[in-house]
C-alpha cells in the first residue's frame, strides 16, 4: 500500500525524518519496501495563464500562444497541444526551467516564431499518465506560483508492505494510530460528523446471505453534479498512492477507502429496480463488470442484488450496468461488512485482485460503514452538491463477529518477552492500540480486543502487541538455560537422514517440489483417487493435494530435461494426503532415475538406466533397516507404470511401495525420449528395522555349491530363492542367483536359473555328506513344488 508522507503527517506529525519514520514503523512490523519522490525533479515551472492563442503562420499543428505567469509580464510560447486554448491555466516553463531527465528550457525559434518558454504535460513533469496535451489546472489556481509549492511536491511516497494480519492498517487511519502510538502522539483526522438528511428516501435492504453480510449501510443522495471537477488535492492524493482520477464520485469512494480502510460503492439509483439484495449467486446468472470482463458467476459467490438482477460481486467490484456514469443525476451509496471467509479467494478464483477484496477478505473493521458513509456523504456535498436521505443500517446482531475478551497474566508477560515490565506500562501500551480494559486482578488484566484488529485473540497476540510497540530492539539478548530431557530413540528405528545418505551415496540429487499440484497431474499419475481440492490456491497448478510424490518429480525432470540435464537422478521425502472420511496424511520417500546407467566418462558404457538399477537402488534402502530378508518385490499394476514393469514392494503382507517405468502413455504425455523409472515408499513402513548386534565369525571353511535348474517360465525367481532357503537348513549362509537363461537350446516355456549356494558352520567345518543332503535337499523341494530338473 502506498501512502502520501504529508497527508499522514496532517493526522499525526512525529518529529521524526521520513526515513527514520519508515525505519520505525519497519521495526514495528509494517515493512516499508520504499520511499520515492511523489514528483520528478524540475525546477522553474510555475501557474501560467493562456490568455491569447492564435494559429501558427506556417505550421498546421502549432499554436502561439501568450501565457502570463513570467515575472517579467506575458510570454509568447509556441505549442503543439490540440487543447491549448485561452482561458486555461497550466504548467508554464520558464525560460531556464529544468525538466525530468536534466532537460534545460531554452528559447527557441519553432518555424521562425520565437517561443520563451514551454507548456508541460503531465508526463512531462513525471505527475501523472496523461499525455493527450498540456495539463489543464483547476481554474482557481493562482497565476505565476510556483507549480512546487501549488501542489506541494516536496512529499514522498511510504510503500508499506503488510503482512495479511494486519489489515487495520490498510488506510491512513490505521497507520496514524500506528505511528500515534509508536510515538506518544495525538493522532488527529478529520471530524466526521452526522450529515442531516434533506429528504426522506432510502432503499430497503434484506440479507439474505446472514453470515457472509451481517451489516449493510447505505444512503440515497439525490441531485448530485456528477460533471463537477474533482478538487485537485484529491486528485493528488488519489495519484500519489497509485489510482487514477475517474469522476467525483468514484474519486470520493476510493478516496475513503484510502484514508479509512472501507471499501465503498456507488450505484445510479435510476439503474435499480426495487430494494437491496445482499445474497449468494445463482447457477447461471451472469454479470458484466465495471472493466467489461463478462463473468458467469459461481455457486457460493456473493452479490449484491436487487429484485430482478445482480448488481455487484460484493467486495470485489461493482457491475457496469448500474455503475455511475456521465448522465447520473441520484445515487445509492453503500458500505458494507462482509465476512472475510465468504470473500478470501473469490476474487482469485475469477482471475481479478482488487483494492476491495484485498481489504474484505484480510478483514475490515465491523464497526466503521457508518462513519465512511458520513465522511463520504461529506466530501460528496462539497464536490458535487445533492440531497441526502438517512442513512438506513441494516445490522444481523446474531451473525455480527462476537467480543473477544482476552486475559493476560503478569507472569506471562516476563516469561513470554523475558524482561519485566511495569503495570502502568503493560496497560498504557495495550489501550492506546485500542484495547479497552474492562477487569483487573491480583494475577493480571481482562481487555476487550478492538473491532478493527481482526489478529488479536488470544494471550499470546498481546505478548506480541507489547514486544513490537516496546520496541524488539530494545529486549536484551540473553541465553536461556533450561534442563531438557531428550526423549530416547530406538536403535531399530531407522533415521530419515540416513535413507536420504543412501541415495545421495548413489548419485541422487534431492528435490523438493510443492505439495500441491494442478488436477491434471493427480488424474495422470492417480486416476483412482479424489484429491482434496484447495478451496483458496495459489493457481491453477496447485489446485489440488498431492496423492502420490510422483508428480512433482516427473515435473522437476521436465525442468531438468529442458535445461539439457540428460542424465537425471532425483529423490523426495514428503506427505501425500490421501482422502477418505478423514484426510490421512503420509510420510513417503520417491525417486526418479532416467537417462545413461553412469555419467559420461572414457570407461563407462552408454546403456540406458533399466528397471533393475533402481531396484538396486531401492534394495540399498531396505538394506539399511537391517531387515531386508522381510522386504519383497511381486509383480504388481499401476495405472502409472507400465504393466509388464511394475512390482509391488512388500513387507509380510503389507504393501509399502511400488517401483517400476512410467507408463508408455504416460511417457509420451510428458514428452520423455526415454523411459523414466520411479519408485516411492512409506518411510513409516521402512523406518522400523532391527537393531544390530553382534555375530563371531566363523573360524572355519565355507563351501560353494552352483546349481543350474530348468523351470517353468513364469515362476518368480523370488519364490525358487524362498524355497530353497527353507530347505537349505541353518548352515546355509548365503544364496543368490548369477544366471538367468532363455533361448536356444531350452523349451520355449522354461527357464533355467542358476542359483549359487554358500555353506557355513560356526564351530566346525562342513563335510561332504552334509553339504550334499543340504543340495539335494533343495533340489527336491524345488522339484516338489515348482517342477525343477536339474539342466
Amino acid at each position: 500500500m502506498k501512502i502520501s508522507n504529508s497527508w499522514l503527517r496532517e493526522w499525526v506529525n512525529p518529529k521524526l525524518t521520513t526515513q527514520e519514520l519508515a525505519d520505525q514503523i519497519t521495526m514495528a512490523g509494517l515493512e516499508v519496501d520504499g520511499i520515492e519522490k511523489v514528483a520528478g525533479d524540475f525546477s522553474g515551472v510555475v501557474v501560467g495563464e493562456i490568455v491569447a492563442c492564435e494559429q501558427h503562420p506556417d505550421a498546421d499543428k502549432l499554436r502561439v500562444c501568450k501565457v502570463a505567469g513570467h515575472p517579467d509580464g506575458e510570454m509568447q510560447v509556441v505549442c503543439g497541444a490540440p487543447n491549448a486554448r485561452i482561458g486555461i491555466k497550466i504548467p508554464f516553463a520558464l525560460v531556464g526551467a529544468k525538466l525530468p531527465g536534466d532537460f534545460k528550457i531554452k528559447k527557441a525559434k519553432l518555424r521562425g516564431v520565437e517561443s520563451f518558454g514551454m507548456l508541460c504535460a503531465q508526463t512531462e513533469l513525471e505527475l501523472g499518465e496523461d499525455n493527450d496535451g498540456i495539463w489543464e489546472l483547476p481554474e482557481d489556481a493562482p497565476t505565476g506560483t510556483d507549480l512546487r509549492e501549488y501542489l506541494q511536491l516536496d512529499d514522498e511516497t511510504i510503500e508499506v508492505d503488510l503482512t495479511p494480519n494486519r489489515s487495520d492498517c490498510l488506510g491512513v487511519a490505521g497507520i496514524a494510530r500506528e505511528v500515534g502510538v509508536l510515538n506518544r502522539c495525538a493522532v488527529q483526522g478529520p471530524e466526521v460528523v452526522s450529515v442531516p438528511q434533506q429528504i426522506d428516501e432510502s432503499l430497503p435492504v434484506s440479507l439474505l446471505a446472514e453470515a457472509a453480510c451481517p451489516r449493510y449501510v447505505g444512503r440515497v443522495i439525490r441531485n448530485i453534479d456528477i460533471k463537477a471537477v474533482t478538487p485537485l488535492w484529491m486528485q493528488e492524493r488519489l495519484r500519489r498512492s497509485g489510482l487514477r482520477s475517474i469522476d467525483p464520485v468514484v474519486d470520493v469512494t476510493n478516496y475513503v477507502l484510502l484514508e479509512l480502510g472501507q471499501p465503498m460503492h456507488a450505484f445510479d439509483l435510476e439503474k435499480l429496480s426495487g430494494g437491496i439484495k445482499v445474497r449468494m449467486a445463482e447457477a447461471g446468472e451472469e454479470l458484466t463488470l465495471l472493466d467489461g470482463q463478462e463473468v458467469k458467476l459461481q455457486e457460493g459467490t456473493l452479490v449484491i442484488a436487487d429484485e430482478e438482477k445482480p448488481l455487484a460481486m460484493a467486495g470485489i467490484m461493482g457491475g457496469l450496468d448500474s455503475s455511475v456514469t456521465e448522465g447520473t443525476q441520484h445515487i445509492f451509496l453503500e458500505s458494507a461488512f462482509f465476512s472475510p471467509l465468504a470473500i478470501a479467494g473469490k476474487a482469485r478464483s475469477y482471475g481479478l485482485h482488487t483494492d476491495s477484496s484485498h481489504r474484505f477478505e484480510r478483514g475490515v473493521d465491523y464497526h466503521l460503514q457508518e462513519k465512511a458513509v458520513e465522511r463520504a456523504t461529506q466530501l460528496l456535498l462539497d464536490i458535487v452538491g445533492g440531497e441526502p436521505g438517512p442513512v438506513h443500517v441494516r445490522e444481523l446482531t446474531e451473525t455480527m463477529p462476537a467480543e473477544r475478551h482476552i486475559t493476560l497474566r503478569r507472569a506471562k508477560v516476563e516469561l513470554g518477552l523475558g524482561i519485566k515490565l511495569a503495570d502502568d506500562e503493560i496497560v498504557d501500551i495495550l489501550t492506546r492500540l485500542g484495547l479497552e480494559k474492562i477487569d483487573q486482578n491480583d494475577e493480571g488484566w481482562t481487555f476487550l480486543a478492538p473491532s478493527f484488529r481482526f489478529d488479536i485473540a488470544i494471550e499470546a497476540d498481546l505478548l506480541e502487541e507489547l514486544a513490537r510497540v516496546y520496541g524488539y530492539n530494545r529486549i536484551p539478548s540473553e541465553s536461556f538455560t533450561a534442563e531438557l530431557e531428550i526423549a530416547p530413540r530406538p536403535e531399530s528405528t531407522i533415521a530419515q537422514d540416513n535413507l536420504e545418505q543412501t541415495l545421495l551415496s548413489r548419485g541422487y540429487y534431492e528435490a523438493i517440489t510443492f505439495s500441491f499440484i494442478d488436477s491434471d497431474s493427480a488424474a495422470l499419475f492417480d486416476p483412482e483417487a479424489d484429491p482434496v481440492a484447495l478451496q483458496n490456491p495459489i493457481s491453477a497448478e496447485l489446485a489440488v493435494m498431492r496423492t502420490t510424490l510422483l508428480p512433482g518429480l516427473c515435473k522437476a525432470l521436465q525442468y531438468n530435461l529442458n535445461r539439457q540435464q540428460n542424465r537425471v537422478r532425483l529423490f523426495e521425502t514428503g506427505l501425500r494426503f490421501v482422502p477418505g472420511a478423514e484426510l490421512h496424511q503420509e510420510q513417503m520417500i520417491a525417486g526418479l532415475a532416467y537417462g545413461n546407467r553412469f555419467a559420461e566418462n572414457w570407461t563407462g558404457s552408454k546403456d540406458s538406466v533399466d528397471f533393475y538399477d533402481v531396484k538396486a537402488d531401492v534394495e540399498a534402502l531396505l538394506a539399511r533397516t537391517g531387515v531386508a530378508d522381510e522386504f519383497r518385490f511381486v509383480a504388481g499394476q499401476h495405472s502409472a507404470l507400465h504393466p509388464g514393469q511394475t512390482a509391488k514392494i512388500m513387507r509380510g503382507d503389507r504393501e509399502v511401495g511400488v517401483i517400476g517405468a512410467l507408463h508408455p502413455q504416460l511417457q509420451k504425455k510428458l514428452d520423455l525420449a526415454k523411459p523414466a523409472f520411479v519408485f516411492e515408499l512409506s518411510l513409516e513402513a521402512i523406518g522400523q528395522g532391527k537393531a544390530p548386534a553382534f555375530r563371531p565369525l566363523s573360524k572355519f571353511p565355507e563351501v560353494r555349491r552352483d546349481l543350474a535348474l530348468l523351470i517353468d517360465a513364469d515362476v518368480p525367481a523370488a519364490n525358487l530363492v524362498e524355497a530353497a532357503t527353507e530347505a537349505a537348513g541353518e548352515t546355509l549362509t548365503d544364496l543368490k542367483i548369477f544366471d538367468v537363461y532363455q533361448g536356444k537350446g531350452i523349451d520355449l516355456n522354461r527357464k533355467s536359473v542358476a542359483l549359487g549356494l554358500t555353506f557355513q558352520h560356526s564351530s566346525r567345518t562342513l563335510n561332504d555328506e552334509e553339504i550334499n543332503a543340504a543340495v539335494d535337499a533343495v533340489v527336491g523341494k524345488l522339484e516338489e513344488k515348482y517342477n525343477a530338473s536339474l539342466r
